[in-house]
């Protein structure tokens, strides 16, 4: 009984050339479509691209381990992995021209306060989306952002436009106005 289990823990059911093959085989696969589907997999997801996601490793899972449910075969799989992402992110890191190619250029989504309509469908981000980003970065609406990027990892990073002269007056003056408004109705309960 022992005999048993310990041989299905440490002898994989494939090669070790096949396992290493199958690895490399899924990775490139999903470096590939990933970067195909956009950059809004990386980080924007709604429920939709989480389950995809989610789907997706299992679906790939088999790919990677073929016939083998072995301890060592999994472990081989993962090492592999993790093995051929540290040579290609230094290999990237390396080689700058390569990695721009890869990892592509970040997208204008805002320019000058005007949103860019076509790029946002290009890159499947509506309106709503590109609000709660604003949002979560501390701006109420998108009509006090300058320009947004979506970057090449999937993040959006706005730059927010800085108040005119007039606006600085303004948020003075009603700044004064509540202060004279709050004094008043001080005033009025004494």
């Amino acid at each position: 009984m022992w005999h048993t289990i310990w041989r299905d823990l440490v002898i994989p059911g494939v090669p070790v050339i096949e396992k290493v093959i199958r690895t490399l085989g899924v990775y490139i696969f999903l470096l590939l479509g990933l970067r195909l589907a956009g950059r809004r997999e990386l980080t924007q997801l709604n429920p939709f691209d989480l389950v995809v996601l989610l789907v997706l490793s299992n679906t790939v899972q088999n790919a990677i381990i073929g016939n083998d449910n072995s301890l060592l075969g999994g472990i081989l799989g993962g090492a592999v992995l993790l093995g051929i992402n540290y040579w290609v992110v230094r290999f990237l890191y390396s080689h700058p021209i390569l990695d721009r190619w890869v990892e592509g250029d970040p997208t204008m989504l805002i320019r000058n306060g005007r949103v860019i309509e076509h790029r946002l469908r290009r890159e499947v981000i509506t309106r709503a989306e590109l609000e709660q980003a604003a949002r979560k970065q501390g701006i109420e609406s998108l009509e006090g952002v300058k320009s947004c990027r979506l970057e090449t990892g999937g993040a959006l990073t706005f730059t927010a436009t800085e108040p005119t002269r007039e606006d600085e007056r303004q948020n003075t003056i009603l700044r004064r106005l509540d202060a004279i408004d709050a004094r008043l109705q001080q005033l009025s309960q004494a």
